[in-house]
């Protein structure tokens, strides 16, 4: 039988297999983040040294005030402490670090990629749950914890166990208008926010034959919240387009070398897959979500749904319980719902792409709400102010800040007051992640801009017809 694509990234890396299948892998690069500073000083007391530091690769991100462009700006105190922490450690290890001051510094799932950190072929960890991001490149990869970055610290190596396969298959081809972001909610609302746990998933079909990378990696990036730790695509020349030339990207002959080796790396056409879900790109229309999961996703045209229909308790409760959360009554149209705020940005939606596809909306028009534009990371940055899309979100109202994960996360100072509702293109709309009480809507960039002009959600697809 032949094999998957994860099966085969994962066989060429083992070095050791328990009997009850755990296995030791080899893991090729490693992104660290602020968040994780002190795994080194827990090293440092043990006497154990970095195993590699070639292939470890820090990046500030979390802690990181989206307002300043120097740590000497950033008051003394957590975010700061973090910041330094990451900085100080790369100079008594010796690893790669990519400072604040630095234009290649971002976010960590942005500039891995940019980089060429992350690359066809390849095992990447990262403390973070959204290292699936990754996985658009043709590689594996995924979050751990810890106490496994301290063990990949120390090794190069970690245990983990094999998933099963999943294999979701985009037919057709996406709308004007409809973008990555509202596919991975479709999917997510389908198979629901546990419809993943346990497997690794392949995209494959039509549809992502002819997406980019920047939207490959949205829909990897938001895998996790399917369940899923590991999402992946295979490499195609698209991917070898984008890795071409990059910093970290082999040169020479040993290009050459890789990217014959990244053209084989496909599932076998008789592998086999413990789950198949086939789903018609054409059909997905720009979504929206309303609880507090990324699987209480709807399209725009649609309506609060009314707890009282669905026939699962916990699923009833858990409606409920959003509902009353989100300050939402059961029938209101999601055209409806007013918002306070704008966000556009985290590794979820920051690239370059992300940044065109909002200024095309918003080009000559003014925000009604607070909208915070945070490009990904610096490269991210001068590439839009190169194109002017800079000029187009400040003439409209919007501020447009330094790179870093900002208001994804309440840790650096951009985040909602209690009972404020933003339009967010981040991943996550947990209860209190953009702020003690505050309401989150997960939506495309492009719907983003559409309700920063609205001042609440609206269809963009309408607005295209008027572009």
């Amino acid at each position: 039988m032949g094999k998957t694509l994860f099966e085969k990234i994962w066989n060429e890396h083992i070095i050791y297999e328990h009997d009850d299948g755990e296995v030791l892998l080899y893991i090729d690069r490693h992104l660290i983040h602020d968040l994780h500073y002190r795994s080194f000083a827990s090293l440092k007391s043990q006497g154990i040294p970095i195993k590699e530091p070639g292939k470890l690769f820090g990046v500030p991100d979390h802690s990181v005030p989206t307002t300043v462009k120097n740590l000497k700006d950033i008051p003394k105190g957590e975010m700061r402490e973090a910041i330094e922490g990451l900085q100080r450690s790369a100079k008594d290890f010796g690893y790669v670090h990519f400072p604040i001051t630095d234009k290649r510094h971002g976010i960590v799932h942005v500039v891995g990629p940019e980089q060429g950190i992350t690359l066809p072929g390849i095992t990447l960890v990262c403390g973070d749950s959204h290292t699936s991001t990754h996985g658009a490149l043709g590689c594996l990869s995924f979050g751990i914890g810890a106490t496994e970055v301290e063990h990949v610290l120390a090794t190069q190596t970690l245990w983990q166990r094999r998933p099963q396969m999943m294999r979701i298959t985009i037919t057709g081809q996406l709308a004007l208008g409809v973008s990555a972001k509202d596919l991975i909610l479709t999917i997510i609302k389908e198979i629901s926010a546990a419809g993943g746990a346990g497997y690794a998933i392949e995209y494959a079909g039509s549809a992502i034959d002819k997406m980019s990378v920047e939207g490959r990696m949205t829909l990897c990036n938001m895998t996790i919240e399917a369940g899923s730790r590991s999402g992946i695509i295979a490499p195609d020349d698209t991917t070898i387009s984008y890795c071409k030339d990059l910093p970290y990207a082999p040169k020479g002959p040993l290009w050459d070398e890789a990217e014959s080796f990244w053209r084989t790396l496909r599932s076998d056409k008789d592998a086999y897959f413990d789950k198949e879900l086939t789903i018609d790109g054409s059909a997905v229309i720009p979504m929206v979500t309303w609880g507090n999961s990324p699987q209480w996703a709807l399209p725009i045209s649609g309506s609060i749904p009314h707890p009282s229909l669905e026939n699962d308790p916990m699923l009833r409760a858990e409606m409920e319980a959003s509902l009353d959360y989100m300050d939402l009554k059961p029938g209101t149209s999601l055209s409806a719902i007013p918002i306070d705020t704008v966000f556009i940005g985290a590794c979820t939606n920051s690239r370059i792409e992300d940044m065109r596809a909002a200024a095309e909306v918003i080009k000559g028009k003014k925000a009604k709400v607070r909208t915070l534009v945070v490009p990904g990371s610096g490269l991210v940055k001068v590439q839009a102010e190169m194109e002017g899309l800079d000029k187009i979100f400040t003439d409209a109202g919007m501020e447009w800040r330094e790179p870093g994960c900002s208001m994804c996360i309440a840790l650096n100072g951009d985040m909602l007051k209690p009972g404020q509702r933003a339009a967010s293109t981040s991943n996550r709309n947990f209860q209190g992640r953009q702020g003690l009480g505050s309401r989150t809507h997960l939506v495309s960039p492009a719907m983003a801009a559409a309700a920063s002009i609205a001042g609440h959600f609206i269809d963009v697809r309408n607005l295209y017809k008027e572009l």
